[in-house]
């Protein structure tokens, strides 16, 4: 914790417009995953990371940052214009060998190897794929919207999907309500900093399970 804060105490003092902090999760088929062995240095323990999680939180908003999203703090006018496009779930276009795509409702990614890359270019780069279920970009829309600090737009989520589907995603939450990780406010959807961000997941999954 120590080290931890004292990361925290020098990046404040170089005084960057953004910073991002995420756990390190070592995913299995990873490089780092096949040869990182704890030893003498093992992850930190799920007390110790919702310690440094809430630490820096602290740090970072008394340092005047804005906690924007589960993982972002900035100055103001410096949140990541390019991730909101991802959390807000907006179209984007990608290009190049395994670019992602969101467009007009359908989410594709080109071939990622150079030979399959360049067979589809010149096959006429098409696009064939079916658009999004609607089922689908609610729970996409969920997901994401709702690692931003400001949350989701009952309003627009109600135009987007019925107010009978917003009525069923309050219904899913009120337990998570009761316990202080969610709340409307301003007729927004949002999880509450940070208890609601530290059990993101676990919202997250109940809104799955419910409604997927």
């Amino acid at each position: 914790m120590d080290q931890w804060q004292d990361s925290l105490d020098k990046a404040v003092a170089i005084v960057p417009t953004h910073i991002s902090i995420y756990d390190l999760t070592i995913e299995p088929g990873t490089a780092f995953g096949r040869y990182y062995k704890p030893g003498d240095t093992p992850m930190p323990t799920d007390e110790a990371t919702v310690k440094m999680y809430q630490m820096g939180q602290q740090v970072l908003t008394s340092a005047g940052y804005e906690h924007y999203e589960i993982s972002n703090y900035a100055q103001p006018g410096h949140q990541c214009q390019h991730n909101r496009v991802y959390w807000e779930n907006r179209p984007y276009y990608g290009f190049g060998m395994g670019a992602a795509s969101y467009v007009e409702g359908k989410r594709f990614t080109r071939p990622r190897k150079t030979r399959e890359y360049y067979q589809w270019v010149e096959a006429g780069g098409v696009i064939d794929c079916d658009v999004t279920p609607a089922k689908e970009v609610l729970l996409e829309t969920l997901m994401l919207g709702l690692r931003l600090a400001e949350g989701l737009s009952l309003a627009t989520l109600a135009e987007g999907f019925g107010e009978e589907k917003v009525e069923e995603i309050c219904w899913c939450l009120q337990g998570y309500f009761e316990k202080g990780w969610v709340e409307v406010t301003e007729g927004r959807l949002r999880l509450i900093d940070p208890q609601g961000f530290l059990f993101s997941n676990v919202v997250l999954a109940e809104l799955f399970e419910k409604l997927g």
